[in-house]
């Protein structure tokens, strides 16, 4: 049986999909029309537990108010040292948050909203790793939450997970999309002033950071590695490929790709000044400095996975590929009018299992 949550998801997006191909916009964005919803507020969509993302909250000095108590309170507990590559943030031994905060800051002008979760039995004085996980275009932080579960599996693994609110539904990922690209939001600015918040009040492991996104969040994914890869270990986009030229981390960057080859909005095949799947995939591998032939290490079903290493750093760059997979997060709910889900394997289990595996230098 689906929960409230999920029928608001399906219920919001289906108000808006449609199944026609995409139409590129004269500007190289993708008129991703069919992630749009019907005009009304994300809070249809929230869970019986959740915050209202409109609920006051204060904004002290540029970091986050929290409903569980003010940035001030500490606990005494011993800060953990630096050893076997675990780098604790300055907020360990803070008294948690609760489940589900909203949090708010100041950053360019704007105040901007994004929702943390701490796993179960998270310990104050334990560095934790971080997974940002951001929406598509026309979605928001809410309807990220309910299509991809990553919150379940960052209960059962034990990592925070972090979802952040775009300009107008949208982030700056380069070529894509809508408000956010048009006035040249410092989404990567954004980011980064989130990072900082949460290594100032939470227990954060920073050397274990890592990005995911759907569609317009996953183009966000891969810019965050060009232009923030001294704090990003590691991304997971789905459905996105990399949009800004010029692309040079400081570092060899593991990534991991989902993409369905009957994606109407982000082609698999690339178009419009797009890059392909592929193309962006062998991006990262000369980037990386990998080996040239990728080696295929799962094939079931619709999905074949292949994995490109001897990466420069220990990175290594997987591809794979979901066989009549539509604009969808595999394992995630599925949206109408946005192709066929595949529930052969779970993106979201997946990418944490290729995380774990990587930490920075």
């Amino acid at each position: 049986m689906r929960t409230r949550w999920q029928l608001g998801l399906l219920l919001t997006v289906a108000c808006g999909a449609s199944s026609a191909e995409p139409t590129p916009t004269p500007d190289g964005s993708v008129a991703d029309a069919s992630l749009a919803t019907d005009g009304g507020s994300h809070d249809s969509g929230t869970r019986d537990s959740g915050v209202d993302a409109g609920s006051d909250k204060e904004d002290d000095g540029g970091l986050p108010a929290r409903d569980g108590g003010s940035n001030s309170d500490r606990d005494a507990g011993e800060i953990p040292t630096r050893d076997a590559g675990v780098i604790p943030s300055n907020g360990c031994g803070q008294t948690p948050p609760t489940d589900d905060d909203a949090w708010t800051l100041q950053h360019d002008g704007a105040t901007r909203d994004f929702y943390v979760q701490v796993p179960d039995g998270y310990d104050p004085n334990t560095p934790t790793p971080v997974v940002f996980d951001f929406h598509g275009r026309l979605f928001t932080a809410r309807l990220q939450m309910g299509l991809t579960h990553l919150r379940r599996v960052a209960d059962d693994e034990g990592f925070i997970v972090v979802h952040g609110e775009g300009i107008g539904r949208t982030w700056n990922g380069g070529l894509c999309c809508g408000e956010a690209m048009q006035q040249d939001v410092d989404d990567v600015g954004f980011v980064a002033a989130m990072l900082d918040a949460l290594e100032a009040n939470l227990c954060v492991d920073t050397h274990r950071v890592y990005a995911t996104g759907m569609s317009n969040g996953g183009f966000l994914s891969h810019r965050l590695a060009c232009e923030l890869s001294d704090r990003i270990t590691a991304i997971a986009p789905v459905a996105g490929v990399l949009g800004i030229a010029g692309c040079a981390p400081g570092r060899a960057v593991p990534v991991l790709h989902f993409h369905g080859t009957d994606d109407a909005l982000v082609s698999y095949d690339g178009f419009n000044g797009f890059l392909s799947v592929q193309g962006s995939t062998d991006g990262w591998v000369q980037r990386n400095g990998c080996g040239a032939t990728g080696v295929v290490d799962l094939q079931i079903d619709d999905v074949t996975c292949r994995t490109w290493s001897g990466c420069d750093d220990g990175a290594e760059v997987r591809l794979c590929t979901i066989d009549g997979g539509g604009h969808t997060w595999p394992g995630g709910t599925p949206v109408p009018g946005l192709g066929r889900t595949s529930d052969t394997v779970d993106a979201s289990e997946m990418m944490w299992e290729f995380f774990e595996r990587f930490a920075l230098p």
